[in-house]
């Protein structure tokens, strides 16, 4: 891997409650790039897609990414279970529509086959 490195995290203060997210992003020059928000009234499977989404977004022109994150949720929704929420019409195996459809959009219009995802 020779592109950047981003980090990503989200969190939430009650579920809901008022949550933030952060991504660091390194770069091969030695450069970092801080980015974060918050949300006053959120869940944290919404942070930590939002994470994700921030640094992609700063990422997108890259070819080579590798985005470090301790979501299960965000690495197994993009890499087992998107593609079968889009089939059946963005509902769940349970038949229940699923959670945080806008931003899982975001987020595959975002990815690419050069981001490789892993779990910390």
């Amino acid at each position: 891997m020779h592109g950047p490195v981003a980090y990503t995290d989200g969190a939430c203060l009650g579920n809901p409650g008022p949550g933030g997210w952060g991504a660091r992003i390194l770069y091969a020059d030695g450069t970092v790039c801080e980015l974060g928000g918050r949300a006053t009234a959120t869940t944290n499977n919404r942070m930590e897609l939002q994470a994700a989404i921030a640094a992609l977004q700063v990422l997108h022109t890259s070819p080579q990414v590798a985005i470090f994150t301790d979501s299960r949720y965000v690495i197994d929704g993009l890499t087992k279970w998107l593609r079968a929420w889009r089939r059946r019409g963005w509902v769940t195996s349970t038949n229940t529509p699923v959670k945080n459809r806008d931003l899982w959009m975001t987020l595959e219009g975002l990815s690419h086959s050069g981001v490789r995802w892993q779990h910390v």
